[in-house]
């Protein structure tokens, strides 16, 4: 059994499941499931805390930096970024699932 904080610290490596159209198909068809996760969390640590969190096994963790965008604000505030995120895809084994639409996102 994991101590509480060892918990709360794998709730902060994975922010919030990503439920797009492209990421519930991935999820449906192939058993990959994605995250919004820390940027500074590695493959290892992510690997750990969705075992941990979802009692799954996890066969790959694959992980992508998404560039903050330059948006229009306003004419008055000129322009500003979005802020940069990072995106885990993970794989889980055969015959098992997660209920990513039942976290909210």
């Amino acid at each position: 059994m994991l101590s509480t904080d060892q918990m709360n610290y794998y709730r902060t490596i994975i922010r919030r499941p990503v439920v797009t159209e492209k990421s519930m198909t991935g999820s449906e068809a192939g058993g990959v499931y994605t995250f919004e996760v820390d940027p500074s969390a590695n493959k290892v640590e992510i690997r750990r805390a969705v075992e941990a969190l979802f009692r799954v096994d996890v066969t790959n963790v694959n992980t992508l930096r998404v560039q903050g965008k330059t948006r229009r604000r306003s004419y008055r505030h000129g322009i500003g970024r979005t802020a940069e995120r990072k995106k885990a895809m993970i794989t889980l084994a055969p015959g098992q699932t997660i209920d990513v639409v039942e976290m909210g996102g």
